[in-house]
């Protein structure tokens, strides 16, 4: 299980890909379906994807619930090797799941990506298990560079008012082990990547000044560089703070780290 990416809900797309451009990355082009506009911020490991309702006569009422809420991370994504097993774990661990095909045209090149989903979509914030079928056509060298040397989605992080209820939920269909947060709540260990839960007073440490609207709140994202963060600081997108660079886009907090 590995962490993949995560769904940022915005009321406009133009708007949330210039804030995630003035923090210094490169989004691809923009695609439309089944309603909704998207926009992908690839690296080399994990990726984010932007979306705002295009159509409102197409558009499920999904997104417009998690704008109400507010605008920003609300869905976490986990990679899997095989659809059919995580679904039989998830079944057996009591989620009533299934299976989904899905596809969009590739960003760049030409062609389709596929994948398969497993959405468990009872709870906030939204968790869904995803199989790449086609992943040479998702992470293609020409999305990859970013001005601010982004390489990896290292850690997703997120506030609840009962962070443990919260992680064991999480780990129980991730099927991987909590181990203890250095700043209280718990980490979700993952093959590649981590999720940590925690207290909304902890959020403050690892994104000092980000309103916190809600809770359940996916507050931010840890981000490695490939160079000490040095383009992030040349850059101006963000600001030191202990452990890296601190930048905000569209609702998330950002968390450069070497």
């Amino acid at each position: 299980m590995r962490l993949d990416h995560v769904g940022l809900a915005a009321p406009d797309l133009d708007r949330a890909t210039e804030a995630w451009r003035a923090a210094g990355f490169a989004p691809g082009p923009a695609s439309q379906g089944g309603g909704l506009a998207s926009r992908r911020v690839m690296l080399a490991r994990g990726y984010v994807e932007l979306l705002a309702v295009a159509d409102p006569a197409l558009a499920s009422a999904t997104l417009p619930r998690f704008l109400a809420r507010y605008a920003g991370i609300h869905v976490l994504t986990l990679a899997v090797d095989d659809a059919a097993g995580a679904l039989a774990h998830l079944r057996r661990a009591g989620f009533a799941a299934a299976i989904s095909a899905s596809e969009r045209p590739a960003d760049a090149g030409g062609g389709t990506a596929r994948f398969l989903r497993i959405p468990l979509a009872e709870a906030e914030p939204r968790l869904q298990l995803l199989q790449h079928l086609t992943p040479d056509l998702v992470w293609q060298p020409a999305l990859l560079a970013h001005p601010n040397h982004a390489v990896a989605l290292e850690a997703v992080v997120m506030a609840a008012d009962d962070p443990a209820a919260l992680a064991a939920r999480l780990a129980r269909a991730a099927g991987s082990a909590l181990v203890p947060d250095p700043l209280g709540g718990y980490a979700l260990a993952l093959d590649a990547g981590a999720v940590r839960i925690l207290p909304q007073a902890a959020l403050g440490v690892v994104f000092p000044g980000l309103p916190v609207p809600s809770l359940p709140f996916i507050a931010g994202l840890v981000l490695r560089t490939d160079d000490a963060c040095a383009a992030v600081a040349r850059l101006g997108a963000a600001r030191p703070v202990p452990g890296g660079w601190l930048a905000e886009a569209a609702g998330a907090g950002l968390l450069f780290i070497a």
